[in-house]
């Protein structure tokens, strides 16, 4: 199962989109990226939102079954001629922090980035994953029972 490892990051995002970002984020205080988190089959996808990001700006790390995901956006460097009229879009550091229980294979996570969504698929541990017992029998016949 995922779990998210802030539970007021969803408050600083309704807060961010009411009232504007004020500054962007920084290492020390990254911003929230947006993300959808489903189970498929034998495996849990994880979609985050990073429009506008090179692939080369993302940092996954997985520590004791703490997936982090990092990105920076920076300023677009415009010629001296250039006068910016509108600057909307969220510039400096995104992070994502999640829980992977121990039901889930970390060291399987496979990570692919198209149309500015990364999109992580983290497969279900072989051993959570229900199985036949075999039981024996004080006889010579066994029997399978589901697990």
């Amino acid at each position: 199962m995922l779990i998210r490892t802030d539970p007021f990051r969803d408050f600083d995002r309704l807060a961010q989109q009411f009232f504007g970002s004020q500054s962007p984020g920084t290492w020390s205080h990254p911003t929230a990226m947006p993300m959808d988190a489903y189970r498929d089959g034998d495996q849990y996808v994880v979609a985050l939102d990073l429009p506008g990001i090179s692939p080369d700006a993302i940092d996954l790390d997985v520590e004791r079954n703490v997936l982090t995901v990092k990105a920076e956006r920076r300023p677009l460097e415009l010629a001296d001629r250039v006068e910016m009229q509108v600057a909307e879009r969220p510039l400096g550091v995104f992070s994502r922090q999640l829980f992977l229980g121990d039901t889930l294979d970390a060291e399987r996570i496979e990570a692919s980035y198209e149309a500015g969504v990364l999109t992580l698929k983290i497969p279900i541990a072989e051993q959570a994953k229900p199985r036949k017992i075999a039981i024996a029998n004080a006889g010579s016949d066994r029997k399978q029972i589901d697990a």
